[in-house]
């Protein structure tokens, strides 16, 4: 079974790299993958962590 962890998702992105876990637009590909869903339209995401680390490593290039 799959962790599942709630994130809610800063304003801004601050565009280091490696993008950092609560950027918006590591959600927003998370989301896009189908290993996160936002709750109701705010910052906040559900994200089920993906088995193989890569795929979420590679939402942080």
């Amino acid at each position: 079974m799959a962790k599942v962890r709630t994130v809610k998702a800063k304003k801004r992105c601050c565009k280091d790299k490696p993008r950092c876990k609560r950027c918006p637009v590591v959600c927003k590909r998370l989301e896009k993958a189908g290993y996160a869903e936002r709750v109701d339209g705010t910052l906040t995401y559900v994200i089920w962590a993906p088995k193989p680390a890569r795929k979420a490593a590679r939402a942080r290039p």
